[in-house]
């Protein structure tokens, strides 16, 4: 079985100009960045966007590409699963910013050294090369 999920790594520009990225803390207390599965009909883009005006009440425009994750799980009826975690580079647009408690324990902006420095602390390890991916689109340094 196959399953597909999308979503993204959320960046802004605040009232001064700053440039700033979104992180999520996940359910188990996680840096991460939201994402879910795709739903019939609807493209990957169109989940990215979707999943996260769920998960953080932001709209967003998708402005590149990122990477892909792929692994593998065991599901408990379906077994072996192939899942495949598509993330692009989204510039938040629009909304507010509120995070779905049934999936997420918070939300934040973050200046992007704090935000790197989040990730590498207590981000999951397959997440640190979406957001290198996302800080290279922006022109940003890793380290």
């Amino acid at each position: 079985m196959k399953e597909i999920s999308a979503g993204g790594v959320v960046y802004r520009r605040n009232e001064e100009g700053k440039l700033q990225i979104q992180l999520i803390q996940d359910r188990y207390g996680k840096v991460s960045l939201p994402k879910g599965k795709m739903e019939a009909g609807e493209t990957i883009e169109e989940t990215a966007l979707r999943e996260i005006v769920e998960e953080t009440g932001l709209e967003g425009v998708i402005i590149a590409p990122i990477d892909q994750i792929k692994y593998q799980y065991e599901h408990d009826k379906h077994g072996k699963v192939d899942k495949e975690v598509h993330y692009y580079l989204v510039e938040a647009v629009g909304g507010s910013l509120q995070a779905q408690v049934e999936e997420i324990r918070g939300v934040d902006w973050f200046d992007p050294k704090e935000a790197w420095k989040r990730q590498k602390q207590s981000g999951y390890d397959n997440n640190h090369r979406i957001v290198a991916g996302a800080f290279h689109l922006l022109g940003l340094q890793t380290d």
